[in-house]
């Protein structure tokens, strides 16, 4: 378990967040641009020092100001990834990951660097500089750095803020690796919805300083009640998917989804292989009648479990098919089609966000 209770201020903003999560995994600290993110991840390494708390990593205390304990950064066995990377320019790649060896107690140097290398595909680039490498080698590097110090956990503060799409694709596809290779506990801060659902287990949301709401990524994401925590494109819903089988035929893949089967467009993957699939609320529309001719293919029998506040013209509907949907619709039709809770109704999925391949979006409407 991470347990984090910190207190702090700075200037006119206060940090008041307190949040426990287990570990395995990815635990996602999301939220809008000032919410706190980096000042709380920055407390839990150790490079500011709240007023008052406590963060412990399992029964390792690393902060606790009742006892009077904090331990210094390089005794809290935490592996850092910023932003921008912070190679060191005048080493090689290969100078890059030894200097992550040198924080490794020697009793804990199991990761090798040509297991690391391997890992994060960085053989090839070995002998080269960080002034040669592209914006998402460098991040690769940098994840390799932090890793070859064997830390009890690797912090990454919006680690691919600054990459374009395929960088980001790519790195993200190194992370999962690490999440599902190395087994090593991972926060990772960003405020972007995409990743937060595809890599995340557990998710905090902070906003204004403080978490709005911790939990399970699929039960944290479909909340109605965090859309202006969160940005009103956020909205929808995180589905535990497997792949059934392909329709070679029609060029779809048929996911087998809580509520029944949601047909994809072709994915490169076996069957049974588990995934996840994003269901934005704007691509989900409601009926209260079984449609019988339609294009969208995929159509989920629900009940309506609860109704967001009006914005504008749009309101939220969560709806239960076996795992929770949210679809956005206007005002107009959820008067017009009286729904209220326990209101039994059809959701119709448009389309469809993927993982993995770096959550493709499937940009056919009639789906």
């Amino acid at each position: 378990m991470l347990t984090v209770d910190a207190r702090l201020s700075r200037g006119e903003f206060a940090l008041d967040a307190a949040f426990s999560a287990e570990t395995a995994g990815v635990i996602a600290l999301f939220g809008a641009s000032g919410a706190g993110k980096t000042t709380l991840v920055d407390a839990i390494a150790g490079l500011v020092r709240p007023h008052e708390g406590r963060i412990a990593l399992g029964d390792r205390v690393l902060f606790d100001s009742g006892a009077g304990i904090d331990l210094r950064p390089e005794r809290r066995r935490i592996g850092y990834v910023f932003q921008d990377g912070r190679l060191f320019p005048h080493l090689s790649v290969r100078g890059n990951l030894l200097y992550g060896r040198r924080f490794a107690p020697r009793e804990r140097r199991f990761a090798t660097l040509e297991r690391i290398a391997d890992l994060l595909g960085l053989e090839a680039m070995l002998t080269r500089r960080p002034g040669t490498l592209s914006g998402g080698e460098r991040q690769r590097v940098a994840l390799g750095r932090a890793l070859m110090a064997q830390p009890d956990m690797l912090l990454m503060d919006e680690p691919l803020a600054a990459l374009d799409v395929p960088r980001k694709a790519q790195v993200i596809d190194y992370i999962e690796r690490l999440r599902d290779e190395m087994g090593v506990p991972i926060v990772f801060v960003s405020h972007a919805v995409d990743e937060v659902a595809r890599l995340a287990g557990t998710v905090v949301v902070m906003a204004q300083g403080r978490v709005a709401a911790a939990g399970p990524a699929a039960d944290v994401m479909a909340r109605l009640d965090l859309d202006p925590l969160a940005g009103i494109e956020a909205a929808g819903a995180v589905l535990e998917a497997t792949v059934e089988s392909h329709d070679a035929a029609y060029g779809l893949t048929l996911l087998a989804v809580p509520g029944g089967t949601l047909r994809v467009p072709r994915l490169g993957l076996e069957p049974g292989r588990r995934l996840r699939v994003r269901v934005r609320a704007r691509d989900v529309s409601l009926a209260t009648a079984e449609p019988r001719e339609t294009s969208v293919l995929n159509v989920f029998r629900g009940r309506v479990v609860e109704i967001g506040p009006r914005r504008g013209a749009s309101v939220d509907v969560a709806v239960d098919i076996g795992a929770r949907l949210t679809a956005r619709i206007t005002a107009r039709s959820a008067d017009a089609l009286a729904l209220a809770p326990g209101r039994a109704v059809y959701a119709l999925v448009k389309s469809v966000a993927v993982d993995p391949a770096s959550l493709v979006q499937a940009e056919q409407d009639d789906i």
